[in-house]
């Protein structure tokens, strides 16, 4: 399955693009192909980290929680 790709424009110092080109001839790919890879890895390394979904699956609704430890904690682990 081939994704859809949208067109922009990218404004490249002419040094940039002549080296760009060249990588690109080396490789037998063109310098689009380049781009949107230079892209792709700049957008993973770079971009928001998904949120485990199992984040906040413990939540209980309380806010004092925190404050009440030692109270809830109280007695758990004894043996009766």
């Amino acid at each position: 399955m081939s994704e859809v790709l949208t067109k922009t424009t990218v404004y490249l110092p002419e040094g940039d693009y002549r080296r760009l080109k060249s990588i690109a001839r080396e490789r037998k790919r063109t310098a689009a192909q380049l781009v949107r890879e230079a892209v792709a890895e700049y957008a993973l390394k770079h971009g928001r980290k998904a949120k485990p979904r199992s984040l906040g699956a413990g939540r209980s609704g309380r806010g004092d929680l925190s404050e009440r430890a030692e109270e809830l904690l109280a007695g758990l682990g004894r043996r009766r």
